[in-house]
């Protein structure tokens, strides 16, 4: 690039971000819309608001210049919406993927304020917040980049990279009408890389892109004693209480250190490089801050391992719920028929989701003792991602990052999993880049949900210098 033609790039690069500027009071409104529909796909008595969050952002997006449309599925739509150069030149073309549905608000008594009506508070560590459900997942990180986008039609009449929008409305409750979806429209989904905007900052003023996805398994393991509810008093001691063996079989998931106690769990599991560990700890991530943040003090994983060895290179089992025999009020003196729980395993490259609850079984059927039964329901899983740091939109991306932040972007792992992620390599053949702006402190699925207005105003900047990065950069090709 000629010192001309930078200096011209840098010329177009500022009048989007002045848009953006003046452009402040505005897009905060189309922000509180947004988060007032109460869009919570997981509870059919809002089917109705998810349908109109899904009509809001396709006009939206052909209030920027989009050509956008509602797609039906069996569940919630899509929006599926499109930018192509009017004049055909050949452009990188990037697919940006989020979600307009969002958890249900409960506790509601927990809320300061009506959780879909939001307010801009004043926070004494962040200074403006945005509370309301939704405000940082997702709907105000769907949102920085559609001002991106406004903002450069706004200041050039067009978009530096062709783009695809694709937002779906059951991320919350599962995907299930993604996987039918991205079958069917593969061929308008595919670009040259995902642009993925559901993860988070380092901390509130450094940038961060993840490299790294842990998969998911799940499986809920139901077990079955006695062929009735029995009266503790007239079976108890004889009697086969299912609800003590489900606990046995709970605790012996692991050993006394924290390991997982499944045979072969952990075959394939590879090691963090020295240099992998030295780069963590440079970090100087405050363990005693992040476990403090939620009433905690004390790591519960594998005991010879930091807290971010255990969130970023080791897999785990968690035990995300148990039920059985009487919950209600006062007493029932029963011992059950039926005991139930729902594991989840976070899983890390080179481990099999199909694998490990085989494994799972296994472990369960050699410890089940006489007249005890088992029976196994809503299994399934993904994968974990990993992607190649140094590829052009990776590059280009962090370098857009330090402009913006005036600091590198920290590359992280994730503990948690994203399936779309590894739906786009596994179904489209594409990679994705993964940049966000939210931080651990903003009680995402839990009440008084928050965004940082410099989160969602710095983000929206962000996107427009990385649209700008990848439109210069031989981005994922």
């Amino acid at each position: 690039m000629t010192v001309q033609d930078k200096r011209a790039s840098d010329l177009a690069l500022q009048s989007v971000l002045d848009r953006l500027a003046e452009g402040r009071t505005a897009a905060l409104e189309r922000l509180f819309q947004f988060l007032a529909i109460p869009s919570i796909s997981t509870d059919p008595a809002y089917h109705e608001s998810c349908l109109q969050a899904a009509d809001w952002c396709a006009d939206a997006l052909r209030d920027i210049g989009f050509d956008a449309r509602v797609e039906p599925t069996e569940g919630k739509p899509m929006v599926l919406a499109q930018w192509r150069d009017p004049a055909g030149a050949k452009r990188p073309h990037i697919l940006f993927y989020g979600h307009y549905d969002v958890q249900p608000p409960d506790p509601l008594e927990l809320w300061t304020a009506s959780p879909f009506e939001a307010q801009l508070v004043d926070d004494a560590q962040h200074g403006q917040v945005i509370v309301a459900r939704g405000a940082s997942d997702d709907k105000g990180q769907v949102m920085t980049f559609f001002q991106a986008c406004r903002a450069w039609m706004e200041a050039h009449g067009a978009l530096p990279v062709n783009v695809t929008v694709l937002l779906e409305g059951e991320e919350e409750s599962g995907s299930p009408s993604l996987a039918p979806f991205l079958e069917a429209n593969g061929d308008a989904l595919k670009a040259d890389i995902a642009l993925v905007c559901d993860t988070g900052q380092w901390d509130a003023e450094t940038p961060a892109i993840t490299a790294f996805l842990r998969g998911l398994a799940f499986s809920e393991v139901t077990l079955t004693g006695p062929a009735r509810d029995l009266h503790s008093g007239i079976y108890g001691g004889p009697a086969q209480n299912p609800i003590r063996v489900l606990c046995q079989l709970i605790a012996d998931l692991h050993d006394e250190t924290g390991r997982i106690a499944i045979p072969g769990f952990y075959d394939g599991v590879r090691e963090p490089s020295s240099e992998q560990r030295e780069a963590w700890r440079a970090l100087g991530f405050e363990m005693d801050k992040f476990l403090g943040e939620i009433g905690l003090s004390v790591p519960a994983g594998e005991a010879d391992r930091s807290v971010l060895e255990q969130l970023w290179s080791r897999p785990t089992v968690e035990v995300n719920g148990i039920v059985g025999g009487y919950t209600g009020p006062g007493t029932k003196t029963v011992i059950p028929s039926q005991a139930s729980a729902k594991l989840s395993f976070r899983l890390v490259p080179d481990q099999n989701p199909a694998k490990v609850i085989d494994g799972l079984h296994r472990f369960i059927a050699k410890r089940l003792p006489a007249d005890v039964s088992v029976a196994y329901g809503g299994e399934g899983g993904s994968p974990a991602v990993g992607f190649d740091t140094d590829a052009p939109a990776f590059r280009a991306a962090a370098q857009a990052l330090e402009a913006e932040w005036g600091k590198a972007p920290v590359i992280v792992g994730c503990g948690a999993s994203i399936p779309i992620v590894e739906s786009f390599r596994t179904r489209l053949g594409m990679d994705a880049l993964l940049v966000g702006f939210a931080l651990e402190d903003d009680r995402i699925h839990s009440p008084n949900e928050k965004y940082n207005l410099s989160s969602f105003e710095k983000g929206a900047r962000s996107w427009a210098r990385i649209l700008g990065a990848l439109g210069k950069a031989n981005a994922g090709r």
